[in-house]
């Protein structure tokens, strides 16, 4: 049936990795009535195989698999490539897997057994959300400090240090300095950016805050553009350092 998302983002590739055969086979066609190109990755092996050959749009991701498990295809997949999106589909619920997951560069995170229609909502967010990625023109590059982020390519320098932002680092790092000078809690980063239950551990949005301060602050220790406010999030301050 035609719809929005067809003639939008027909022909969006997208890599299945998955191991559960009837699964897959239920997911791999749902998705090509979407209109997008599915490509089936059985394991790990095979899953490395394509990721080196070819290039997707989107992959959705299991993490129990033979050969290579999940969690070292999406490090692979974030050596070469900062921005593609990673969608984690899996049967284990843990928070320690959720933000193992975050914490390697995927952008969402679904637990099995799923409801077809949410994952097909999710599909349609993260490859439109990839126009995020394309800033008008004289927004690709933020300076603050010694510091330079290319949001279009989310490469960066830190003094005379290059370096390359996760999708998610970048993100956090975007959605902080839009709201320059406000303060924004764990909540609603959990919330806003990764469209996460602000029930879970708000350890993931310090675990992220930490990363960016080793990245950006002259001392990480004592922050000066990304700072705490006790009892209520962050507040960032590019414009000086007090």
């Amino acid at each position: 049936m035609p719809t929005e998302v067809k003639n939008n983002l027909s022909g969006s590739k997208i890599l299945l990795v998955e191991d559960e055969e009837t699964l897959a086979v239920g997911l791999e066609y749902n998705l090509s009535e979407e209109g997008y190109r599915v490509t089936w990755a059985k394991d790990g092996r095979q899953a490395m195989e394509l990721i080196e050959r070819q290039t997707f749009d989107l992959i959705i991701l299991d993490i129990m698999l033979p050969y290579y498990d999940g969690f070292e295809i999406a490090q692979k997949i974030r050596e070469k490539s900062a921005q593609l999106p990673i969608l984690i589909l899996t049967a284990r619920k843990g928070a320690e897997d959720r933000v193992k997951g975050l914490l390697l560069g995927a952008d969402d995170y679904l637990t099995k057994p799923f409801h077809l229609p949410e994952l097909l909502l999710r599909v349609k967010g993260m490859l439109k959300r990839r126009s995020w990625y394309k800033p008008k023109a004289g927004e690709e590059i933020y300076r603050f400090g010694n510091n330079e982020i290319n949001f279009a390519n989310l490469s960066c320098r830190s003094g005379k240090q290059q370096f390359q932002l996760t999708p998610h680092e970048a993100t956090v790092l975007k959605y902080l300095i839009e709201h320059e000078g406000q303060i924004v809690s764990r909540q609603e980063l959990l919330e806003n950016v990764w469209h996460l239950d602000s029930n879970i551990e708000t350890r993931t949005v310090d675990n992220f805050i930490a990363r960016l301060r080793k990245y950006f602050e002259p001392n990480p220790a004592k922050p000066v553009f990304i700072k705490s406010v006790r009892s209520a999030g962050y507040i960032f301050n590019g414009k000086k350092q007090d």
